[in-house]
């Protein structure tokens, strides 16, 4: 289990996403300029959530086009994600409609896992976080495994779940 020091750099660590484009994401990416003139920084296409990531300076403005973009891609789920460089606030972007609580982070001993939970006061919050059926944890895990790549190169896989603080 990390001590609250281990814990803090852990979590303020630099992050990167992997940037993998495929004639899916190009298109997304003209797409994307031509409805909101700004250029996403990244594209990530999983099952049928698309993320686009944007400036920090960008997000607020892009907000206002959210339900025209959701219009022309029906059946796929659309989300803004700020592109961040730290792990902590990269947490913090994948969960922007929620109040997060606490994080937390233990080594799973079987499987030398990294496991962060995310804490939340409200059941509400965690229902949201998760997805229906649990979709979009699965999907912000598999975003972990396959596109983020930590500063200090840590060769256990990362685990992302959710959890409700019980007072």
């Amino acid at each position: 289990m990390f001590g609250s020091l281990e814990e803090d750099s852990f979590l303020s660590q630099k992050v990167r996403i992997k940037k993998k484009f495929f004639n899916e994401e190009i298109n997304l990416y003209h797409f994307f300029h031509h409805i909101t003139k700004i250029y996403p920084v990244n594209i990530i296409v999983c099952d049928e959530f698309i993320f686009f990531f944007v400036k920090n300076e960008d997000y607020f403005n892009i907000k206002r086009f959210l339900i025209k973009i959701r219009a022309k891609l029906k059946n796929k789920k659309i989300l803004f994600i700020r592109s961040e460089t730290t792990l902590i606030k990269l947490l913090f972007s994948f969960f922007p409609d929620t109040y997060i609580h606490d994080i937390a982070i233990h080594i799973v001993e079987s499987t030398a896992e990294i496991l962060i939970t995310i804490y939340f006061l409200l059941y509400e919050d965690r229902g949201i976080a998760v997805g229906r059926g649990g979709k979009y944890i699965k999907v912000i895990n598999q975003i972990f495994e396959d596109y983020v790549v930590l500063e200090k190169f840590y060769k256990n896989p990362i685990k992302i779940s959710c959890d409700t603080i019980h007072l």
